[in-house]
């Protein structure tokens, strides 16, 4: 028996479609939505530098706004089909239960966005009531049918259903945060694993029983329905027993519990591989099932290796993060998107010939298309370098869009050309092998991956290796007689330096170096002969074939200030002459130095406008409060003084980084993303919490988030924490959070410079590691540009109460804050005050001290309208660009 019906059921025909049908209608309307969805994702994926929780905001567009939506409505109408109740899941009840859902998420997106703790709580609710609701249909609609063949089915979605309310209820619960150890990654672990394998693994498990055969257009095997009653227990007892070692236990204790439910999966999958065997997928719906499920199992099987890997929830919570892509992308959308490819076209009717080009619309170029999205996502996934992965991401996107072009061109097509004609079931189509124009697309959709992986790794040169010279000429391009032996050695990486930090190889030797990165940073080497290794990450390995060796040669590590750290290294020749040693000579660049361009004088151009020093506001809100941030690594190119342009690398692209301001008791929530090229870290200054994992370095491509309660008041600096870290402050990584001392007066103006030194490399370059060791800046700014107040006053009113809040970022250089032509008769410095109003003293102070690191505030009230300097009094680091001006009208 065939279930290629125009509303896919095993157990016979369903009504002829005749026009339009109501039923079409709704289904249209209703899909919408999910398209709806699918494009805001696509616009938060284009747009996520820009926007705060960006991968939480993406993965909730996606499976709580497009998935969700689409488990409910497509549940909905195969329980009413199997059932033998195809007007079931239509009107008033169903648009509801439909509009309390999407009203629910996004109330929790916007509440998440906005910080708005209530609002995410709202949203959960009305998500929880709209499936709850769902389940009690579905339990209605099972006690009135008739038995039926399959509805194990029903039994699915009341199981996936009655779920769901219990995942909501964790994630609100962690998006109010306060939760102390390993809390929040045991939450995490057990709402992903509620929603992503039971409400939707679940649902889908149920939904393919008759919709895989049906996509095939082959007959559902026998015992289909036996494996499904079967497998459903062993699921559901293997989701309970991961979540419950998620709550209770260590992780190597819930790695059972996944291993089981994925037996689950083999149980219900055994008809479909037969099914697949007896009529092999030829369609781009068939295959994107395919190969969603592909990556589900990949999934589920590095999930049981990372749960057996630890016994830290911590750590659970970093590794599984590699899964966040696999399982949204590579299974949940490959999954829906296929579906949507073959329903789609069967609810828009209208014949077998219209059903036929609807279908046909939606897959052009499929196999294209399926070979690139598959591709791109496993390059994502593969520790490439970042500029292929963000090629690659690209190219995900451009998929999506394509398909979502192709669905709204098919509807409005179909639309326009409505057939009256009555659509019997679609003929079946027999099994042949794979056409020339279909491999011609896979070899196509392979050719435009590998376009992007020469393109990405092009943008990061630095991750390509280089090409050796002739070891015929020798490694030092000069002559020497090969003697065709080869001396290979193993260099290891330990804390910042190669061991051994010399090798001997005998002149003529050709050199084999398989470098070994045992540290906690990426690190590669380079001989000065140009020939390198890649860039590795902690735990990898590389080969450096050196070519034949004549004389002396030197390396290094080539990450910026590894080599000024000590990462150096030897090759020293034996057994000849090695006059030519050229070990010490640097591999520098002949470019401008931005020192010779600096000028205190210049005037910047036209229309300058200083960075904003103005302090943002406190909320007065009562209770403590989450603040919830995104810092983006970036490497951004920037003028730091007229003339002067510099790399700088970047938390959110400024120098100093975003401002964070609350009080003491408040909770702040930072999310780390690393989009530069090497490693970087945040140490935040406000936090009290063992530094081992939030302070350590990720790579490319990564992120962490940064949780901490601000226990003391004060002004503390947050930093890249990540070696050399004095390279890493001096060109750009640092910033400020500003906690107020309770019951902090009002002040008219407030206004916070953050002080820091510049040590100029070349023009657009970045700093010279050598001159920060030396400790000799080229340039001290505020707020990261020299003089910059004195072209762009910062501005208060005679008699105003002005409070200035400063920090000295360092790297080296101290701050003395002076106002040249006032007094403070408040100063507070490192979290107690020194001095406040209305002693009996009657004192004053005339400078703010401050060493590197430390901060506080000072407030003044200028009796008079004119321009009073600020400057730092270490009046050498004055003159070279810390000085503004205090304009009082």
């Amino acid at each position: 028996m065939t279930t290629q019906l125009p509303f896919p059921t095993a157990n016979g025909p369903a009504p002829k479609p005749s026009g339009r049908s109501p039923r079409a209608l709704w289904h249209l309307g209703a899909n919408a939505i999910v398209v709806a969805w699918l494009a805001l994702f696509a616009v938060a994926g284009g747009a996520h530098h820009f926007l705060p929780h960006a991968s939480w905001l993406l993965v909730h567009t996606l499976l709580l706004g497009a998935v969700t939506h689409a488990v409910v409505l497509w549940s909905g109408h195969f329980a009413a089909s199997v059932l033998r109740l195809p007007e079931a899941n239509r009107g008033a009840p169903a648009a509801l239960r439909l509009a309390w859902l999407n009203a629910g998420a996004v109330t929790v997106i916007g509440g998440m966005l906005l910080g708005r703790r209530s609002a995410v709580l709202v949203g959960g609710g009305l998500v929880a009531a709209a499936v709850t609701a769902h389940t009690v249909w579905l339990v209605r609609l099972l006690r009135r049918a008739l038995p039926g063949r399959f509805s194990m089915t029903v039994r699915y979605y009341i199981a996936a259903a009655a779920l769901l309310p219990a995942g909501a209820a964790l994630g609100v619960l962690m998006a109010h945060g306060g939760l102390g150890g390993d809390l929040p990654e045991r939450l995490l672990f057990a709402h992903e694993t509620i929603n992503l394998l039971g409400w939707i693994g679940l649902t889908v498990a149920g939904t393919l029983i008759t919709l895989w055969p049906t996509m095939l257009r082959t007959r559902v095997a026998d015992g289909a329905e036996r494996a499904g009653r079967r497998a459903l227990p062993v699921l559901l007892a293997g989701l309970g027993a991961a979540v419950a070692a998620a709550l209770l236990a260590p992780p190597p204790l819930a790695a059972p519990g996944v291993a089981v439910h994925a037996a689950g999966l083999v149980i219900a999958s055994a008809p479909w591989v037969r099914e697949a065997r007896s009529k092999a997928p030829r369609s781009f719906a068939a295959w994107s099932v395919a190969a969603g499920s592909l990556w589900l199992a990949g999934s589920l099987l590095l999930l049981v290796g990372i749960l057996l890997s630890t016994t830290s929830w911590v750590t659970v919570g970093e590794r599984t993060s590699l899964l966040t892509a696999p399982l949204a992308a590579g299974w949940t959308a490959q999954v829906l998107l296929g579906a949507l490819s073959f329903l789609v076209p069967v609810v828009l009717g209208g014949g077998p010939t219209a059903v036929r080009e609807a279908t046909t619309g939606l897959e052009r170029a499929w196999p294209a298309r399926l070979t690139i999205t598959n591709a791109a996502l496993l390059l994502c996934v593969l520790p490439v370098p970042s500029g292929v992965r963000v090629v690659c991401s690209v190219l995900l996107l451009a998929m999506l869009l394509y398909f979502l072009v192709l669905l709204v061109l098919t509807v409005v097509r179909s639309l326009r050309n409505r057939r009256n004609a009555g659509a019997g079931p679609v003929p079946a189509q027999t099994a042949a092998a794979p056409t020339h124009r279909e491999l011609g697309g896979v070899a196509l959709g392979l050719a435009v991956v590998m376009l992007a992986v020469a393109g990405g790794g092009a943008a990061d040169v630095r991750s390509l290796p280089v090409l050796e010279r002739s070891a015929a000429t020798g490694a030092d391009g000069g002559e020497v007689t090969p003697t065709g032996r080869t001396t290979t050695v193993e260099v290891t990486v330990r804390n910042m330096r190669f061991a051994p930090a010399a090798v001997d190889v005998p002149v003529g030797d050709r050199l084999v170096i398989e470098l070994h990165n045992t540290g906690t940073d990426t690190h590669d080497l380079v001989l000065e002969t140009g020939t390198r290794t890649d860039r590795i990450a902690p735990g990898e390995r590389a080969t450096l074939d050196a070519g034949v060796v004549g004389r002396n040669l030197g390396g290094w590590c080539s990450v910026v200030g590894h080599r000024q750290m000590g990462m150096v290294f030897r090759v020293r020749v034996t057994g000849g002459a090695t006059a030519h040693d050229h070990a010490g000579t640097a591999a520098g660049s002949t470019g401008a130095s931005a020192a010779d361009a600096f000028d205190p004088m210049a005037v910047p151009a036209d229309g300058f406008t200083a960075r904003d020093a103005e302090l943002p506001p406190t909320s007065r809100g009562p209770g403590t409060q989450v603040h919830r941030r995104t810092l983006t690594v970036k490497e951004t190119e920037a003028d730091v003084a007229p003339g002067v342009r510099q790399t700088l690398w970047t938390f959110g692209g400024t120098v100093p980084g975003p401002v964070l301001r609350g009080r003491v008791g408040d909770t702040f929530e930072i999310t780390l993303v690393n989009d530069g090229t090497i490693g970087h870290s945040v140490d935040f200054h406000a936090g009290v919490l063992a530094p081992d994992r939030p302070t350590r370095t990720i790579q490319p491509g990564e992120s962490l988030t940064y949780r901490f309660e601000a226990t003391r008041s004060g002004v503390w600096m947050y930093h890249c924490s990540t070696m050399p870290m004095s390279l890493h402050i001096a060109n750009g990584m640092f910033g400020a959070v500003v906690i107020d001392p309770p019951g902090l007066p009002h002040a008219d103006r407030e206004y916070l410079l953050v002080q820091s030194e510049h040590y100029l490399g070349e023009q657009r370059g970045t700093a010279d590691p050598a001159k920060v060791n030396a400790k000799e800046p080229d340039m001290v700014t505020f707020n990261g540009y020299a003089n910059q107040y004195d072209h762009d006053p910062l501005t208060a009113t005679a008699g105003e109460r002005v409070r200035i809040w400063v920090l000295a970022a360092g790297p080296n250089a101290p701050s003395a804050f002076h106002v040249v032509g006032g007094q403070f008769d408040t100063v507070f410095r490192e979290g107690a005050y020194d001095l406040r109003p209305g002693g009996p003293e009657r004192g004053g102070a005339q400078v703010l001290g401050l060493a590197p690191a430390s901060g506080g505030f000072v407030e003044l009230a200028l009796p008079e309208a004119g321009d009073y300097p600020f400057v730092t009094h270490v009046m050498t680091d004055a003159e070279r660009g810390a000085h503004g001006i205090l304009r009082v009208r």
